[in-house]
């Protein structure tokens, strides 16, 4: 499957004068994160970069990895999203991905494919529970309502490139509470939560 990285919007909830893709985890920008796991995993064949010209520093810097890079006129996600799938002719299931998820590995974004391809729907979306991202520290900024109850949104789903003019596509909905998609970075709040998780999974391997 092919991933499309997000990384074109402002980042104005977390503020300062660093594209957010950029702000640094352990040393290292957050994107690099997010590419790392995208590279990783098994079930990804190809991986773009969509970004504006409110991301030129995050341009130069995807520029360095193996990866394509997809400009869009930066009108807002869902219709950059829909212009860089259309733009590139990516006519079948595309897995995207907020630049904000640095705690992704490649173990999970295969795991997603994976249900996605199980369930036989034209779109997959991954939920979480409120009470997860509480846990580790960070206060959900999007939610989305499902079977009477309200959720976060991940910033990580499924579309069917096919179909990207008709609207909402039918899609599976996966509930997870993994860290991996409980934490995405939103405020400075959040940026330190991510890294005080990838700090405590540094030590710990070095015990």
């Amino acid at each position: 499957m092919v991933a499309l990285i997000m990384a074109g919007g402002k980042g104005k909830r977390i503020g300062g004068k660093t594209e957010k893709p950029l702000l640094k985890l352990l040393g290292k920008p957050m994107i690099r994160w997010v590419i790392e796991a995208t590279m990783a995993a098994e079930r990804i064949s190809e991986v773009y970069v969509v970004a504006t010209n409110r991301t030129p520093k995050t341009l130069e810097e995807v520029s360095k990895s193996p990866v394509k890079v997809i400009k869009t006129d930066g009108k807002g996600y869902h219709m950059d999203l829909q212009q860089a799938i259309l733009d590139s002719d990516l006519k079948y299931p595309v897995l995207t991905i907020s630049a904000d998820m640095p705690l992704l590995t490649g173990g999970y974004l295969d795991q997603v494919i994976s249900h996605y391809w199980k369930a036989g729907k034209p779109a997959l979306t991954v939920l979480v529970p409120i009470e997860a991202c509480t846990r580790h520290g960070v206060e959900p900024t999007s939610l989305y309502p499902f079977e009477g109850k309200n959720y976060a949104v991940s910033g990580l789903n499924v579309v069917d490139g096919r179909k990207i003019l008709e609207g909402e596509q039918e899609q599976e909905v996966l509930i997870s509470d993994r860290v991996a998609v409980a934490i995405n970075v939103n405020t400075r709040l959040d940026l330190e939560a991510a890294e005080k998780y990838l700090r405590e999974k540094t030590d710990t391997k070095g015990v």
